[in-house]
């Protein structure tokens, strides 16, 4: 599948119907969701593959990892409402992906994920609650030995510090995350905030 196949494949992903502010639910934009999948998939590490996402939402990023040759995809999220609309979308896909509750960071979950070869991401970024990307590093390193996740522009410095012990940046591409108007603290229709892609491998214990 072509990216701009895959972009527009991914344009039809219903998003949130309430998204939550403490959860800092915001749809990921198609063009940057297929942009991360098709970099994963150039490198390997779709195709075939185990893959899980953390943090799923409504399913777009584990659906463009299903549409693209993934063997098997689980997505986890701590919203079971949003999980609903996430199998809707991947049934009107055409794909099959696991969708499994629970909150990222609390115990047993890992285990219910289990082992992946590949995990896609887009975590918060703190902006309601601090370190709240922390959990999803951690995870995302417990289970798979390659990670593509979406961080707020700048952040390589505070990754490649915090897991220095069990893991390097191997890459970094730079992106844009497009904001339509979602919560009444939103002034503009749509903002766009600078992002980047970091591809993470775990070191070898």
């Amino acid at each position: 599948m072509r990216l701009n196949e895959l972009e527009r494949r991914l344009e039809k992903v219903a998003g949130f119907t309430s998204p939550s502010t403490r959860l800092e639910q915001y749809q990921t934009p198609a063009p940057l969701a297929a942009r991360l999948l098709y970099h994963a998939a150039l490198k390997g590490d779709i195709g075939g593959r185990r893959v899980g996402d953390l943090g799923c939402g409504t399913g777009i990023l584990a659906i463009g990892a299903a549409l693209i040759g993934a063997r098997e995809v689980v997505g986890v999220d701590a919203d079971e409402t949003v999980l609903s609309i996430a199998r809707e979308n991947a049934e009107r896909s055409g794909v099959e992906v696991t969708f499994l509750p629970g909150r990222i960071g609390d115990p047993g979950v890992s285990s219910s994920i289990g082992p992946c070869d590949t995990v896609v991401m887009n975590p918060p970024f703190g902006a309601q609650n601090v370190h709240a990307d922390r959990p999803f590093i951690d995870t995302s390193l417990e289970i798979a030995p390659r990670v593509y996740g979406i961080f707020n522009a700048g952040s390589r410095q505070f990754v490649e510090s915090y897991i220095a012990e069990r893991g390097c940046v191997e890459e970094v591409i730079g992106g844009l995350l497009s904001i339509r108007r979602t919560f009444s603290f939103h002034t503009r229709d749509v903002r766009e905030i600078a992002v980047e892609i970091m591809v993470i491998s775990r070191k070898v214990a």
